[in-house]
């Protein structure tokens, strides 16, 4: 008798979980996600604006347009 109280006690909480677990669904971001992606986000385009408007880039930007600019055609 011990056994059958046992596994219907087991099949509950399988059942509990599996509803438990497929109840829940990550569709989209939290507040906090959308907080983090967005400072993430603008601190990138801070570094990326850093590195394309140094001299060193910027010289090689302009060399590699002039280049294209200049072809024969």
């Amino acid at each position: 008798m011990r056994n059958r109280k046992s596994g219907a006690v087991m099949a509950s909480l399988r059942t509990w979980w599996r509803a438990r677990t497929t109840a829940r669904s990550d569709k989209g971001m939290t507040t906090s996600e959308y907080a983090m992606g967005t400072i993430a986000a603008a601190a990138f385009a801070a570094v990326l604006y850093k590195i394309v408007t140094s001299g060193t880039v910027s010289a090689a930007l302009e060399s590699v347009i002039g280049k294209a600019l200049d072809a024969p055609f």
